[in-house]
């Protein structure tokens, strides 16, 4: 059965984005290699906002061809976002309800892995609905002082077990857990 992968960034002091929503502070190094982790999925789960700004983006022109690739491969993967709103949209299927019975039928399709974008909101739902399967978490190194926080409004424990630790040349950490079930 297919996993759902929490994988993104987040600064020292547990921040995913600063208080005006930017994300200049993440580092993308080479030795990353995120173009492995997006061929190791077919599918990605958007909450409105985050598919709003990025489901559908495109760079200019002056991106390095590794950046251009990591694009391409995001845009090919099945996209399915979750919104209270009812939309249809070409490039992606939008969820409404019975979120926990939409993710079980997804993770059941045929295929690769399943990258969980987020946003916030969304990820804050998957964590406390138990439907992660790995956190990949990529500790980067600085601190906001202020932002969204990626653990809010956590009222029980989680118990993970580490999988795996990598460390970038820029300082980057890399942890991978699975949750103890």
């Amino acid at each position: 059965m297919k996993k759902i992968i929490l994988n993104l960034a987040v600064t020292l002091d547990g921040f995913i984005e600063g208080p005006n929503g930017e994300v200049d502070w993440c580092i993308m190094d080479d030795d990353m290699d995120f173009g492995r982790f997006i061929d190791s999925i077919d599918t990605i789960l958007y909450g409105r906002v985050s598919y709003d700004a990025w489901g559908n983006f495109q760079p200019g022109m002056d991106i390095s061809p590794a950046e251009k690739e990591m694009w391409e491969g995001i845009h090919a993967k099945k996209k399915f976002v979750f919104s209270r709103q009812h939309r249809e949209h070409a490039n992606a299927t939008f969820i409404h309800d019975n979120i926990a019975q939409q993710v079980a039928h997804i993770k059941q399709q045929a295929g690769k892995d399943i990258w969980l974008y987020g946003g916030a909101s969304l990820i804050k739902t998957f964590i406390k609905e138990g439907l992660i399967d790995v956190y990949k978490v990529s500790v980067h190194p600085v601190v906001l002082g202020a932002g969204k926080p990626l653990f809010e409004d956590i009222k029980t424990r989680i118990g993970l077990q580490l999988l795996e630790t990598k460390v970038f040349k820029s300082g980057v950490v890399e942890l991978t857990y699975a949750p103890v079930r």
